[in-house]
């Protein structure tokens, strides 16, 4: 340990200054990406537009482009930034990571754009009622394990005939 850290937290202790919540002095740390490279956000959204689903105005954006992905273009522009630093960027913009659909699922609806944007649009006209509004996602699996739970238990309720 460096003499100067004793001598630090001798002076410390001589004071009665008591325990303290801070771990650092006010402003240490790392500064943030955006603070030290501003250009990363808008660089971001320039990859992330195109490629964006949803009103720009509304409750609901969402980008079917990975993180990893716009983390090597970010890369590529000369930016030094990790996939979960995107991920962090995109939550602040406002966007909502969609993952791609896995081969179990099935095949995807002819209109799964279209049922974002009803959902994005019944979100707006909720939210300006002044109702709340929760996002639920189920599974297609769930759905069958709650749909097959529901017949067991109607089954249960029934009598059994008499013999």
């Amino acid at each position: 340990m460096s003499s100067r850290t004793v001598f630090d937290g001798t002076k410390e202790a001589a004071s009665n200054a008591g325990p303290s919540d801070r771990v650092r002095r006010k402003g240490g740390g790392r500064p943030r990406l955006i603070d030290v490279d501003p250009d990363v956000l808008l660089n971001l959204d320039d990859l992330v537009e195109p490629e964006s689903r949803g009103d720009p105005m509304s409750a609901l954006r969402w980008t079917l482009k990975s993180t990893r992905q716009l983390a090597d273009s970010l890369r590529a522009m000369g930016h030094q930034i990790s996939s979960w630093t995107v991920g962090q960027l995109l939550h602040e913009m406002g966007y909502s990571l969609q993952a791609t659909s896995k081969t179990v699922e099935g095949a995807q609806h002819p209109d799964r754009d279209a049922q974002f944007h009803h959902i994005n649009d019944e979100a707006k006209r909720r939210l300006a009622a002044n109702e709340p509004v929760i996002s639920v996602d189920t599974k297609k699996k769930l759905r069958h394990e709650v749909a097959r739970s529901e017949r067991a238990r109607r089954s249960e309720a029934r009598p059994m005939p008499e013999a």
